[in-house]
């Protein structure tokens, strides 16, 4: 039993050592989402907001418009050193958006002003976030991302 053990050992690390495999993550596609925007803001009851002038490091990853839920409107990207952000916008009652959309957070005491619009900090969730509530919508920027680069995403967002 105890040569059958080592045959099976010696085997598999021969296995391992030769069998390629890759432990990186593999490469996110990026996404082109200029239709789904055009289509949200002719459909939405609201400014649809998208980033304008983010540097090339930024890779938008997925989008969707769901005109029939509440004119949600979602775009992720891939921020620089990997990280996740991703823009929210919904109709919906904020407080259940808001809980969704960053997976938990809760409000802290700290905003700021971003191109006249007053965002509010979350943490505490599975998402940091920052939140707008305003021009007919809730506005979430969210995600695994410190918040100097949800600021930047924030500050990249033009509505229209």
């Amino acid at each position: 039993m105890i040569l059958s053990m080592g045959v099976i050992t010696l085997v598999a690390g021969v296995i391992y050592l030769f069998i390629p495999h890759d432990d990186s993550a593999p490469e996110i596609k990026k996404v082109d989402y200029r239709v789904e925007l055009l289509t949200a803001r002719r459909a939405a009851s609201y400014p649809v907001a998208a980033p304008e002038g983010l540097p090339t490091e930024w890779k938008a990853t997925s989008v969707r418009f769901q005109g029939d839920d509440s004119d949600a409107w979602h775009l992720g990207f891939q921020a620089p050193g990997g990280e996740y952000v991703q823009i929210e916008q919904s109709t919906q009652k904020p407080s259940k958006f808001i809980d969704e959309a960053s997976q938990g957070a809760e409000a802290t005491r700290t905003t700021q002003k971003i191109d006249g619009r007053t965002w509010t900090r979350y943490t505490g969730g599975r998402y940091d976030a920052l939140v707008h509530e305003g021009d007919g919508a809730t506005t979430v920027v969210a995600g695994t991302g410190s918040f100097e680069q949800l600021t930047e995403m924030a500050k990249a967002l033009k509505m229209a």
